[in-house]
């Protein structure tokens, strides 16, 4: 089982101090023995330890920043929802594919905000613009927000603060298992907590550093039981050899496992591989071994959102696995439903 993270280094904003959250963060990982060092700001931060960009690439990924967010504008986040609501950046993963890779750029450490209250402050303006109609907000648009709020708790602030709203819902997915301090959360079934799920092959060789199949099936056991509204997403949907087999043996491991009062209110997103010419680069670089196959010719390209290209599969291939996958959900969870696939 994958340990829950742990930052090797912690840099502290001095800003950051101002708040109760920041001044707590910074005692817990002085008690805990962690290296702490101050920086005006993130894009400060230089001379990370390691010989090589490989090394100083993994320091970053295990480094923690604890700031203040100074952008309260929230960025839309279709399909999945109507805002991004930003807690975390960055994320203690490894996936290879992952689309952080080319957003985070050079600063792929984790960064952490301690002024939610300003950031709840603004997703209230945003509700009350759509009122009556509910705004739903993602959480984890920039980061695997679950892997490190075990440390932080901002997460289960959010879900109790948006589990006393009338018009907001909040939504996110993990990789992680690591959600025994969210159980007791009073969510009031206004929090969608998803996990992304994967054919094994995927986890294996794509996403290092994260919670294995079973690990995050057994943790979203404990979240149905708990009384969330539960959600699944499979992605990034990968053609690799055998992938029927694979993905055919996932929704089965899922059926056996769930509780059978879990598949009623079940939602399953679906999300194909996909890349961008930056994004190959920036994971050549990162995964020089990866396995992750990248070659343009054999995908077609889709106008990205950002101003850029995206290589996907092919129209017959999405079709494949649209019929594949749609025809698993449609047999073991035949009360759920697909939001989207994309």
């Amino acid at each position: 089982m994958v340990k829950p993270f742990v930052p090797q280094l912690v840099y502290v904003e001095p800003r950051a101090l101002e708040y109760d959250l920041g001044k707590e963060l910074a005692d817990k990982f002085e008690k805990m023995g962690i290296e702490i060092r101050e920086t005006t700001s993130h894009n400060q931060i230089r001379n990370l330890p390691g010989d090589n960009h490989f090394q100083k690439y993994r320091t970053a990924k295990s480094t923690l920043v604890v700031g203040v967010r100074k952008t309260l504008k929230f960025d839309t986040s279709k399909p999945s929802a109507e805002y991004a609501i930003p807690f975390a950046t960055g994320c203690m993963g490894h996936c290879h594919y992952c689309y952080l890779q080319t957003t985070m750029g050079s600063k792929p450490y984790i960064r952490t905000y301690v002024n939610v209250d300003e950031i709840f402050d603004a997703a209230e303006e945003y509700m009350k613009e759509r009122a009556p109609e509910p705004t739903r907000f993602e959480a984890s648009c920039t980061s695997d927000i679950v892997g490190v709020d075990h440390l932080t708790h901002t997460l289960k602030r959010a879900i109790e603060y948006f589990g006393e709203s009338d018009h907001g819902r909040l939504r996110f997915v993990t990789k992680f298992s690591h959600v025994d301090h969210l159980l007791d959360a009073n969510h009031n079934g206004r929090t969608r907590f998803r996990f992304s799920i994967n054919a094994d092959y995927v986890i294996k060789y794509f996403e290092p550093g994260t919670s294995k199949l079973d690990d995050r099936i057994e943790a979203a056991v404990k979240v149905a039981e708990a009384g969330y509204p539960l959600g699944f997403i499979v992605a990034p949907i990968y053609l690799h050899e055998g992938w029927k087999d694979g993905y055919h043996e996932m929704f089965e491991k899922l059926e056996a496992t769930l509780p059978h009062f879990a598949k009623k209110d079940l939602t399953f997103e679906m999300i194909q591989h996909r890349f961008t010419k930056p994004a190959k680069r920036v994971i050549q670089e990162n995964y020089p071994m990866t396995k992750l196959e990248l070659d343009e010719t054999k995908r077609k390209t889709k106008w990205g959102k950002y101003g850029i290209w995206k290589y996907v599969y092919q129209k017959d291939e999405q079709e494949d696995i649209k019929d594949t996958l749609g025809s698993h959900i449609e047999k073991y969870f035949p009360d759920s439903r697909i939001e989207y696939f994309t």
